[in-house]
């Protein structure tokens, strides 16, 4: 499903990040990252574009706004995983992101991105 496909992974709980670059790779995904912060995650699609990516609402360093902003920018792909919901500035000019809610497995996660992925390609 996720074949030689690059994915970043921007989470800043570990054990979830672990969790689904675990998942990725089982599908035979490249897993760039994780990133744990807005920064970081800035930084990895400015030198290694991915194809797509899993992105948490709340980081470390602040909300995602700035890296989603920069993903639609460049037009990758993304599903923002969170526990509570898009943070308010990116809603007001993005309302319509996909969202999967934590908790979630990350089979379900990556089931979503898969069919963002897919819809892209169409």
């Amino acid at each position: 499903m996720l074949t030689g496909i690059t994915i970043l992974i921007v989470e800043d709980e570990a054990l979830v990040a672990c969790d689904l670059a675990m998942a990725v790779e089982a599908l035979e995904g490249i897993v760039i990252g994780p990133a744990a912060t807005v920064a970081e995650a800035l930084a990895l699609v400015a030198d290694v574009p991915p194809a797509a990516a899993i992105v948490d609402a709340n980081l470390l360093d602040r909300d995602v706004t700035p890296l989603a902003l920069a993903l639609i920018e460049r037009e990758i792909p993304f599903v923002i995983h969170t526990g509570t919901g898009l943070p308010a500035e990116l809603k007001a000019v993005h309302p319509d992101l996909p969202v999967v809610m934590k908790p979630m497995p990350s089979d379900t996660v990556l089931e979503k991105l898969a069919d963002i992925l897919a819809s892209v390609t169409q």
